[in-house]
């Protein structure tokens, strides 16, 4: 043996790549794999629910096709000659701290990156920076099974129904199709197209971004090329699925609203999903053609061989930096079973059905929320009424969502994103403050609301919403979530409701008027939501505790 050889028990030096893989070595590298696999079980569970939407039905593919990206790219591992890299014990506890401040806040969504990070850590363990520049596609490729946040999927759910309501106007008005467009409806005339949340092409654009980078992996063309081939796959989405919702409306026009109704559910699946590879697959063709090459030379679909044996070989030996990562790992196991028997605190309060349907002057008549809705919002508790005074035309809806908890994929949806997608189109959006209607502070008791005035039409609307977040009145959406991940992690508290109050303004009303009509509902009805919705509870104040 040359004295620069490793020995044997040099387990941090290079590899001996012509021996077999030992019994160990992959037997560590699996119980490492096994552990992550228990200790981010929840935010994994979580994940695969999100597997059954269809706009992430592609999630159970992603490993499997990972798994093959690595098989594929493992034949160039020995060409880089990796080693074991401390740089990826310090990826997995980056990973690791991203587990715990996910479990601890409200954010499952921080779970499933951080299993992805530990992933990624492990591997580098193994090769290195030097292989991660080879193995990188099927790491990357990873983050395509975690699902959006829901307050992001929405907004950017309403702007794809806004897009595509507007391009499939315009391809009807080019097929020679009288049209009119309000918000998300298409008006026909006999019939209206309601392009919801179905309609946005989510569960296109999803799938096809990951088919999509799996495309450009396997491409062999310039960078450039790649770059264009995946980010393609956005308008490719859009277009397709504008000319389905076209399609329907001259089925429509031409046959009347049951042919329509068949093709709408037939054409929405793979069909639609098939024209969007084959333009892709056509892009490919006219980058080849490009190049001056055919597309069988620039897109081969390799599969491994005997040749990746060796770096199978290097990904599965132990090493020092494998078996720090392992210990880690059972340490954060271990801990995962203090997190799952936290509790977290839920102040007592009066029930939202005790609320008060006389406020002063103010009469009030209860309503129902339609129960497919409620299945969707996933709401704890909730008032909505009609409130009248006498003197007033027109009355005042009050709607407040109550959340106990916001932790397992409930949370409150913000007006903001929800009302483009009943055809509302929001024409003024403000926010303004009401006096005399928040708490006592040095600066006055006034309280900042969103205003909105929204038109379906000829119908007009007055919307004043807020966010009440422990003690908070907040306005802003995304701030609402960040005091939902603090306060989780500071006071194990994720309550919180929704309050919003609207008017109808007939045709010729005055605006100003239904801005007072509010805000002198507000003064009453606000001070009253104390009782049903906790805010920051002092020391010794009663509460309750949920799992």
């Amino acid at each position: 043996m040359a004295a620069n050889d490793p020995t044997p028990g040099d387990l941090a030096g290079p590899f001996d790549r012509s021996m077999s893989v030992r019994v160990l070595a992959p037997g560590l590298f699996l119980l490492a794999l096994a552990i992550m696999l228990f200790t981010f079980r929840d935010g994994l569970v979580n994940m695969v629910a999100f597997w059954e939407s269809p706009e992430y039905s592609h999630g159970y593919l992603i490993p499997f096709i990972s798994l093959y990206l690595l098989a594929v790219r493992l034949e160039l591992l020995d060409s880089v000659k990796p080693s074991a890299s401390w740089a990826g014990v310090a990826v997995v506890l980056c990973g690791l701290a991203g587990f715990f401040l996910g479990e601890l806040s409200a954010l499952y969504v921080i779970v499933q990156y951080a299993f992805v990070l530990t992933v990624w850590g492990l591997v580098i363990t193994q090769v290195g920076g030097r292989g991660l520049r080879v193995l990188w596609p099927a790491l990357i490729f990873l983050l395509f099974m975690v699902p959006l946040p829901r307050f992001i999927q929405w907004n950017l759910s309403n702007d794809l129904q806004l897009i595509s309501s507007q391009l499939g106007t315009s391809f009807l008005r080019l097929a020679g199709i009288p049209v009119f467009l309000q918000g998300n409806v298409i008006d026909l005339g006999n019939y209206k197209l309601q392009v919801v949340e179905a309609c946005a092409g989510l569960r296109y654009l999803f799938p096809l971004m990951a088919f999509a980078l799996l495309c450009a992996v396997m491409f062999r063309g310039a960078v450039w090329q790649r770059v264009l081939l995946f980010f393609s796959s956005l308008p490719i989405a859009i277009v397709m699925n504008s000319f389905r919702i076209a399609v329907t409306g001259v089925l429509v026009n031409s046959y009347g609203t049951s042919a329509a109704e068949g093709f709408l559910h037939y054409f929405e699946g793979w069909v639609i999903f098939t024209l969007c590879l084959a333009l892709l697959f056509m892009e490919m063709w006219a980058l080849a053609r490009f190049s001056g090459r055919s597309l069988d030379e620039v897109f081969d679909l390799d599969l491994p061989g005997r040749t990746a044996l060796p770096g199978l070989t290097v990904l599965l030996s132990p090493n020092r930096p494998l078996l720090a990562a392992v210990l880690l790992l059972v340490l954060a196991a271990l801990g995962s079973f203090a997190i799952a028997n936290r509790v977290e605190q839920v102040p007592a309060r009066t029930p939202l059905t005790a609320f008060p349907l006389k406020l002063g002057e103010w009469r009030g008549t209860e309503g129902e929320v339609p129960r497919d809705q409620l299945e969707e919002l996933k709401l704890t508790d909730y008032i909505m009424a009609s409130y009248a005074r006498p003197g007033l035309d027109q009355s005042v809806e009050l709607y407040v969502a109550y959340y106990a908890s916001q932790r397992k994929g409930a949370s409150i949806h913000s007006p903001k994103a929800c009302l483009p997608g009943g055809g509302w189109v929001i024409d003024e959006f403000s926010q303004v403050r009401v006096d005399g209607a928040g708490p006592e502070t040095p600066a006055g008791d006034a309280l900042e609301v969103n205003r909105s005035l929204i038109s379906l039409g000829p119908q007009r609307m007055l919307v004043y919403y807020w966010f009440e977040q422990r003690g908070r009145h907040i306005t802003n959406e995304y701030l609402a979530k960040w005091y939902i991940f603090q306060d989780s992690l500071l006071m194990n508290r994720t309550d919180g409701a929704l309050v919003r109050v609207i008017t109808v303004l007939p045709e010729g009303s005055d605006v100003e008027a239904a801005d007072q009509r509010l805000q002198e509902f507000i003064r009453v009805a606000a001070p009253r939501l104390d009782y049903h919705i906790p805010g920051i509870a002092p020391v010794g104040a009663a509460s309750a505790a949920i799992d």
